[in-house]
């Protein structure tokens, strides 16, 4: 089994609707992004010859997916008044809306199945909130 691993970070704030503690109030991370992908064979074509994936695809693709929420205040779909959201719109503040609560559990399941969408055979996603704290998800 051949593994590719790559990784990207990009900086934004969430909080968590709910939470008794200081992650309740609205923070931010360098939120840092690992992928790995897996595969029995290599590419045989010219151009790819020996790999599992061209890794400056890999990492495009990633880079995708993280610029998406680079700079922004995530926050979980209904966690906020929409009086509050629009007031931040109007502020020209930029807000990723989730449908889930913005853990790094739940972020590296999104981008397991994000990079899985793009045709890749995800091993795992890992998502560090700070350098010691990460969560992984592999199926």
């Amino acid at each position: 089994m051949y593994i590719l691993k790559t990784e990207q970070s990009f900086d934004a704030a969430h909080f968590l609707s709910g939470y008794e503690g200081k992650c309740s109030n609205i923070h931010g991370h360098r939120w840092r992004v690992v992928i790995e992908i897996k595969s029995l064979t290599l590419q045989d074509s010219k151009q790819e010859s020996g790999m599992v994936v061209d890794f400056g695809q890999l990492k495009k693709d990633l880079r995708e997916e993280v610029d998406y929420f680079d700079h922004m205040l995530i926050i979980e779909k209904d966690t906020l008044k929409a009086e509050t959201v629009q007031a931040l719109e109007n502020e020209g503040f930029k807000m990723v809306v989730l449908d889930f609560r913005p853990t790094a559990e739940n972020l590296a399941k999104y981008f397991f199945d994000r990079m899985k969408l793009k045709g890749y055979e995800v091993k795992s996603a890992t998502v560090y909130e700070t350098p010691n704290n990460c969560a992984s998800y592999e199926k």
